[in-house]
């Protein structure tokens, strides 16, 4: 599920919400072709239900929907023939690159091409639909927050404005656009922006410890020396 996933989505649009426990940043990032939150939460219900109980429902059900979400992308973007084919190898059916798919699919289903055939359907169905408005691209809101913008702001925006704030928020944040990781460091950054270090903190644990050290001494010696003057 995983590795069909992050052909549909980008890797860390799955992983990074799922590293930062993000619940929030994980249902926008299965939202950003179209799909609709309500049957995000269907799937991971199916995804959960399959993992205490493996059924065959839940079986074809659950690999429908990712071919569901592979098609939102499809009529999205102009994606190539390999990536359609990167994909379909991944499907449990008789045409898949692993042998243990291919057991495993005929263990679970009585109709063992369902799956491969509502994929054959669904990609001829949507093979000459024309591209849809791009989709909207939404950052972390705490950072639109940051920026002074409001949610009802963002959802209000067209794409392509939405894309200029995002520029805004990368460089606000001395965030390159073009790192792969520019969510996670983001994520990060706003992490770190509502959670600042006391004044007295220099971000490193070690010199941290030498700094107050030598707090705690300069201390101890001004008391030191007044002491003896007293005396």
């Amino acid at each position: 599920v995983i590795r069909l996933l992050a052909i549909i989505y980008d890797e860390l649009d799955i992983l990074t919400p799922y590293n930062l426990k993000n619940e929030t940043a994980l249902y926008d990032n299965f939202q950003k072709y179209g799909y609709p939150k309500e049957s995000i939460n269907i799937f991971f219900g199916l995804l959960t239900h399959f993992y205490e109980e493996e059924n065959s429902k839940d079986f074809l059900e659950i690999q429908k929907m990712i071919i569901d979400m592979f098609m939102k992308k499809k009529v999205t973007l102009n994606i190539s023939d390999k990536e359609i084919e990167n994909f379909k190898g991944l499907l449990y059916s008789k045409e898949s690159r692993s042998p243990l798919q291919v057991s495993y699919n005929f263990m679970m289903t009585n109709n063992y091409n369902e799956v491969l055939e509502y994929f054959e359907t669904n990609l001829k169905l949507n093979q000459k639909k024309a591209l849809v408005t791009k989709p909207k691209e939404k950052l972390n809101l705490g950072a639109y927050e940051i920026l002074k913008y409001s949610l009802e702001e963002i959802e209000g925006m067209s794409a392509e404005k939405l894309d200029d704030i995002n520029k805004e928020v990368y460089n606000y944040f001395n965030i390159n656009e073009n790192a792969i990781n520019k969510k996670y460091l983001l994520d990060k950054a706003v992490f770190d922006h509502n959670h600042p270090k006391p004044a007295y903190s220099t971000g490193n644990g070690y010199v941290d410890i030498l700094f107050i050290l030598s707090i705690i001494a300069t201390v101890g010696m001004v008391i030191l020396i007044v002491s003896l003057l007293v005396l």
